[in-house]
This record gives structure tokens, sequence and C-alpha cells, in this order.
């Protein structure tokens, strides 16, 4: 499908993927089946767009696989191979959007965006947030370069890094606890107030060429496996040490306060290292980041058991950043190249630098439009 606004100046490609926003009543409950044409006939187009529509697959986000995110991984580039694209639009269930947009953003080489959003209310509802925030992202992505991938919900644009689903239900569902969003759209205006910083990005990793979220059983492309374990009062070594067992490579403590645990999960930490497992660390605290300040089974003792610190990073993304160390390892098994990369993907920012602006806050259309 294609629709043109006169004189379509932007060429933005939607990539639909399912979700709440094109998830309608099925007797019992809702689930995705409309289609990408389906959703964006729901929402106007702003001045000067042209819109092309690419029908991915069309599943509730809960069910996403990494074979999901890296054919959509692999779609965006080749979507991006067309110099005519000015920009990239994915419409997202927001159960697992965080990890999907971040996956993306690691491997995004291109100063054109790619805007993830989706909604909180069912396709077709008379309050539907769906329209909306479609518009707000078709905004966005023809108006700014330069950021990397950004999430557009609720008026609000955020990074992707650090940006996770916060109110299980309310229309204001994304942000980053640990920083501020990265601006706003409105009222036709897109206004940036800080600039991202991001990791290198990576090249993209050959299970991307091969992955087919359709395929099961022996046809199924083999991907590593990356677990994550919670700490909790009671916690102890078992989950961490059947992940280990049952072949992960790489494994997500989520720890209390600054990242802390017990000696005994100190020293499962070390024996799965040992065996050339990635671990990092994370917090099941919201907010902050990460630090080595106790030992008795802290931040201080993991460490020395070889896990690494996530920053401000929590658990899904710090399993995505995990994910995707190992298939940029593509197999070799080489711990210390892995953890050296690991470590790169996780020392990113803990917040961005402030942007060079006027009031706090700069048009997109005058500092981020691309030329």
């Amino acid at each position: 499908m294609k629709r043109t606004n006169h004189g379509g100046a932007r060429r933005i490609v939607v990539i639909s993927t399912g979700g709440t926003i094109a998830s309608r009543w099925q007797g019992t409950g809702y689930a995705a089946d409309a289609s990408g044409s389906d959703v964006l006939a729901t929402a106007p187009l702003p001045e000067g767009v042209t819109v092309e529509v690419v029908d991915l697959f069309n599943v509730n986000s809960s069910r996403v696989t990494a074979a999901h995110q890296l054919a959509l991984l692999r779609t965006v580039h080749e979507t991006l191979a067309d110099p005519g694209v000015d920009g990239i639009v994915i419409t997202h269930g927001t159960d697992t959007l965080e990890e999907t947009a971040f996956l993306l953003d690691l491997h995004h080489t291109d100063s054109r965006p790619v805007v993830l959003t989706g909604a909180q209310r069912p396709f077709g509802t008379g309050d539907g947030d769906g329209p909306g925030n479609l518009y707000d992202a078709l905004q966005v992505a023809s108006t700014v370069s330069d950021l990397g991938v950004l999430v557009v919900f609720d008026g609000r644009v955020h990074a992707a890094r650090g940006t996770v689903k916060t109110r299980t239900l309310a229309a204001d569902a994304f942000s980053d606890p640990s920083a501020e969003r990265l601006g706003r759209v409105g009222f036709s205006r897109v206004d940036i107030e800080r600039q991202p910083e991001r990791p290198t990005p990576l090249p993209l990793p050959a299970a991307a060429y091969k992955a087919d979220p359709a395929a099961t059983g022996p046809d199924a492309l083999p991907l590593p496996r990356v677990a994550i374990v919670t700490h909790h009062s009671d916690g102890d070594p078992l989950l961490l040490n059947a992940a280990v067992a049952a072949g992960a490579r790489g494994i997500v403590l989520v720890a209390t306060g600054a990242g802390n645990a017990t000696p005994e999960i100190a020293a499962a930490v070390a024996d799965a290292v040992a065996e050339g497992v990635l671990v990092a660390v994370t917090t099941r605290v919201p907010a902050g980041p990460l630090a080595e300040i106790y030992t008795g089974g802290g931040a201080v003792d993991l460490v020395a058991a070889g896990a690494l610190l996530t920053g401000t990073l929590r658990a899904a993304q710090a399993r995505i950043a995990v994910l995707a160390t190992l298939l940029a390892d593509g197999g070799a098994g080489d711990p210390v190249r892995s953890t050296a990369l690991l470590r790169r993907l996780l020392d990113g920012p803990v917040r961005a630098e402030p942007a060079l602006a006027t009031g706090g806050s700069r048009s997109a259309s005058a500092v981020a439009a691309r030329a």
C-alpha cells in the first residue's frame, strides 16, 4: 500500500509487526491480526509524507523471538539500502518493544531515523492511541536524523538505549528511568532536547541473513541461549546453575541494590565464566547505575568473578547486549574478545550530553532535518 500527501517530499516505510496497535477482539481477548495497511488507514499523514507499508509479521509482542527481531533487523537494513527512503517507522507491540529497539540501535549505522511506536489500546477502539502515536512517529521519522533508533509514544521521543516500558496500561507507557526524554512531538513540531550517545554500531550479524520467524524444529536457526536470573531474599545459585546446564552462553543476573547477591551466587558466576559463559549483572531497582560498593557477594565480588556491570541498562536490554555480543562472535567462542565487546556495549553513557541549544530545546526542523 502507498499513501501520499500532495508534494510528498519525504518517503517513509512503515514496517508492521503486530502488537496492540494491530490487535482486534477474538472472542476471549485481543490478538494481533490487522494488516499494516489497516493500521495506517486509521492515522492521518503529516504534510508532505509518502508512506509505503511492509507487512513483516503479525504477532503479539510477548511472542516475539530473536528470529523475529533478526528478521526485522535484516529488513531495516535492506530498506535503508534504497537511498530514496527517508526514514522507517516500525509498529510493534509494547511488551518487548524495548528489546527490539535496542537490538536495532546496536546495529544502526545510518543517519536516517528508525522509529518504533505502538499502542496501549487496541485497533479500532474509539479512544485508541494508535493513530496518534503513528502520526507522531511518521512526523519524527520524516524530520530528524543522526539520532539512532527512537521510540515515539504519547507525544514523547525516547532514545532506544535505556528506554523501557514503565507502565502496564497507561498511554504514557515508556520512559528511561535513569535519564530525561530525548524530545517531544506535537502541534506539527518536533523538539529534540538532547543528543543521545551510542556505542559504535555493530555490523549486521550473519544470523540476520538466515533468520526465519516461521521456521520451527530442525529448520529453525540455532541461536545462543541467553537467560535472565533474578536474585531475591533466599536466593541461591540453583537457577543460575540450571541455566548453564541447559546450555546458556550468556546470563543476565538481576541483582539487588546497586548490583549485589550472595557469596554462593558469586561463586556460581565464577564457575560459569570459567566455562566461557558471559555474565552481566543488572539490578531490579528501576533507576540508577550499578556500582562496586559491597563485598560478601556484592558487586565487588561479582566483578571479581568475571561478571560485567550493565550501568543503567536493565534486564531486557542487558540480555540484548549479551545476545548481540554472542551473535557478533559468530560462534568463534573467544571469551576474551566477547568480554571486550560486551564491555563496550555496556559501557555506553549513563546519561547523554545535553544538546547545545538555546532555551533548553531545539527544533528538529532546524538542527536535525536531513538536507
